[in-house]
């Protein structure tokens, strides 16, 4: 997964989107969490001020009486952060009532800090306990007897703030943890379903490789219903071009037949008069039916190259030239070391790599002493078509950088008592040319002639 991959797109921008929703979503749970926990805190406040207020002043005819019913245990623990006090407000010299977990201690009142009372006639104010520490309080005015008609007293309800914090704490972290557990758990299920979802491009990636290399002719497979119509374009696209290519060949063969033929009648008329005219109209067919074979080789060998999925097994070629060879000099015995991959495989013409290898290789021949070597390297890319390595060399005398320089010209022979033409190496030149390819003269290690070709490799 690249980083400019569509993959690497799909799953950075889905693993963004959970990474940003879920610290939002655990801050809003976070919050919903400590309101209704601190709700629920108050109500557990409000309810049991609320009780001892009505257990203390109901019975009581000038002064407030002491709560039978603590309700709360921890009440009755010294310094436990649970409290209650009733104390007067109107005569100071009246007692004040407090739970055991108070002790001689006393509380704030929030009416002395006038704090105003709710809907409820409640007053909440945070404050700090007997024993340094934070809690919360609740206070209600009420007085014994008639309602507003005696003097009149704060009940008040204290509970610890820790105790509120404590379970903020732990839920906090249980949710955190699942809110990790749950984010490692969408990116790898991201991941997965990037991974599952593109799976049907990599198996039309795999198809159009076989199809390149001549494995295959067209995109085959079941594909999803998305991909189907690309999956037919491609295929009617492969059809088309190999239409025109064989309407194209077919045009070639034609303007072939069309031309050789007049040639040959005048080539044929031209001998029969044996004066400078004739000798000379002989000459100039023959450079016609050269030039018009050249030219007609090189469009059918342009067209093969745009016939996509050609190839040619390397190995298939050269044993047989090998054998061919040897027999062909055995009088000089001659001997040809291959070293060539079998899964190397060209991207052409069967013959037009024959044609290729064999002039190459048969002057090699020529000029060996005894020894002639062929090696063969492919290097493949999934992103454009790889190359084809051939290095061709003997043990003869070699070549100069001015001989070397020379040789490649039409026609052009350096020494005229070994057979040929001279148009071995013009042609070759042509044909690896004609398929983006290379080809380089060099002197050899094993004192003769390297030559270095890089072809399209399949």
């Amino acid at each position: 997964m690249t980083f400019n991959s569509l993959a690497f797109r799909l799953f950075a921008t889905s693993a963004a989107w959970v990474l940003m929703v879920l610290p939002i979503a655990g801050v809003i749970i976070y919050q919903l969490y400590r309101d209704d926990l601190q709700n629920s805190f108050d109500a557990r406040l409000e309810k049991l001020v609320t009780s001892i207020a009505v257990d203390s002043m109901s019975g009581a005819s000038e002064q407030p009486i002491s709560p039978k019913n603590r309700y709360e245990p921890l009440f009755e623990d010294a310094r436990s952060g649970w409290y209650w006090q009733i104390a007067p407000l109107d005569n100071k010299q009246a007692p004040t009532l407090r739970s055991a977990s108070l002790g001689d201690a006393g509380i704030e009142l929030p009416i002395e800090h006038e704090i105003k009372p709710d809907a409820d006639g409640a007053r909440w104010m945070n404050a700090i306990g007997p024993a340094g520490e934070s809690v919360r309080l609740v206070e209600l005015i009420d007085n014994p007897g008639p309602p507003g008609q005696g003097p009149r007293y704060s009940i008040i309800v204290a509970g610890p703030i820790d105790w509120l914090d404590t379970r903020l704490a732990n839920f906090l972290t249980r949710l955190a943890t699942a809110l990790v557990l749950t984010g490692v758990g969408l990116v790898a299920v991201t991941l997965f379903q990037v991974r599952f979802g593109l799976l049907p491009l990599r198996r039309i990636e795999q198809g159009l490789s076989d199809i390149r290399s001549g494995k295959a002719e067209k995109l085959d497979g079941d594909l999803p219903t998305e991909i189907e119509p690309l999956q037919q374009e491609l295929n009617a696209l492969l059809a088309s071009n190999q239409e025109v290519i064989d309407r194209a060949r077919t045009q070639v063969g034609n303007l072939a037949h069309a031309l050789k033929t007049p040639l040959a009648v005048i080539t044929n008329e031209a001998r029969e008069d044996k004066g400078v005219l004739g000798r000379k109209i002989v000459e100039q067919a023959e450079i016609m039916r050269d030039q018009v074979n050249h030219y007609l080789d090189r469009a059918r060998v342009a067209a093969g190259i745009s016939v996509i999925g050609r190839s040619t097994p390397v190995h298939e070629v050269l044993e047989p030239l090998k054998r061919a060879l040897e027999r062909i000099h055995r009088d000089r015995n001659i001997a040809i070391a291959i070293d060539c991959p079998s899964d190397a495989r060209f991207a052409g013409e069967r013959q037009d790599l024959e044609e290729i290898l064999g002039n190459l290789c048969d002057n090699a021949c020529k000029w060996a002493r005894g020894k002639v070597a062929v090696e063969v390297a492919a290097s493949t890319s999934r992103r454009s078509s790889g190359r084809l390595s051939i290095h061709i060399e003997d043990d003869g005398p070699g070549l100069s950088d001015e001989q070397r320089a020379r040789i490649g010209k039409r026609g052009v022979r350096l020494d005229e008592t070994k057979p040929g033409t001279g148009l071995g190496l013009s042609i070759v030149t042509d044909l690896v040319q004609s398929y983006r390819g290379s080809l380089r003269l060099d002197r050899s290690p094993m004192g003769g002639l390297r030559v270095d070709l890089v072809l399209p490799s399949a």
